[in-house]
């Protein structure tokens, strides 16, 4: 679920008839009208309102989680209102991300590879948003060997699900929706840090609980975000 703590749960949904709704704009600076007018940043796009995107129908066709239009043109988050507006990400409407899960070998001796962010300090998934033109799949192959060095090309992953992930971003306009797929190696290979990590390891995979202690053990943190995701994996694991 995405944050709507300050939306009663009543009148999240859009079929909900709420015309006082005034949620905040937190479009930063570098993205505002008169900012793009003159710079867009090399990571966002140029259009300043969704008035101004003219491929709708190819992003709604190409989303990984179905969303509507306003009677303005303008995109709905598919879980209704967030108590945020415009846009804090590279695109209005849904930005993809690709979230590739690495576990290596099996019982006692299962290991799941993470990396240290180098912007937060913690450990994570290695994955990141989806480029233009990219699908999800090509992104998870990518980010992987941009993060860790690891090629995987030629492996196929097990698709675990896709959905709206929590993003502090996220407003009713723009928001973050994520493929998840977990990737089956017999033992642990080698992998180097590279792009946005600063450290890449393998840690003890047989629950969350074995998970958090030997990364706390580390004097480090696993990232909120992406225990969902991974306790996912652990329950496809499981099931096996």
């Amino acid at each position: 679920m995405t944050r709507t703590e300050t939306i009663p749960t009543e009148r999240r949904s859009w079929a909900v008839n709420w015309p006082e709704y005034t949620p905040t704009d937190i479009t930063p600076p570098e993205l505002r009208p008169s900012a793009l007018a003159h710079h867009v940043p090399d990571w966002a796009e140029a259009a300043p309102t969704p008035t101004d995107v003219s491929d709708w129908p190819q992003r709604r066709g190409a989303a990984l989680v179905p969303f509507e239009l306003d009677a303005r043109g303008w995109p709905l988050h598919p879980q209704g209102r967030t108590g945020r507006a415009g846009r804090n990400l590279g695109r209005w409407g849904e930005n993809a991300a690709a979230d590739p899960i690495v576990v290596a070998g099996t019982g006692r001796a299962r290991r799941l590879l993470l990396i240290t962010r180098d912007d937060i300090g913690v450990e994570a998934i290695s994955g990141g948003m989806v480029d233009p033109g990219e699908s999800a799949l090509s992104a998870l192959v990518r980010e992987l060997r941009e993060e860790t060095s690891l090629d995987l090309a030629d492996h196929r992953p097990v698709i675990l699900g896709k959905g709206v992930v929590d993003d502090w971003r996220n407003t009713d306009n723009a928001w973050v929706a994520s493929l998840s797929a977990l990737y089956l190696l017999p033992a642990p290979v080698t992998a180097v840090a590279g792009d946005d990590a600063a450290d890449v390891n393998w840690w003890p995979f047989g629950s969350l609980g074995e998970l958090d202690a030997a990364i706390t053990a580390a004097g480090r943190t696993l990232y909120a975000a992406h225990r969902p995701l991974l306790q996912r994996a652990l329950d496809h694991l499981d099931q096996g």
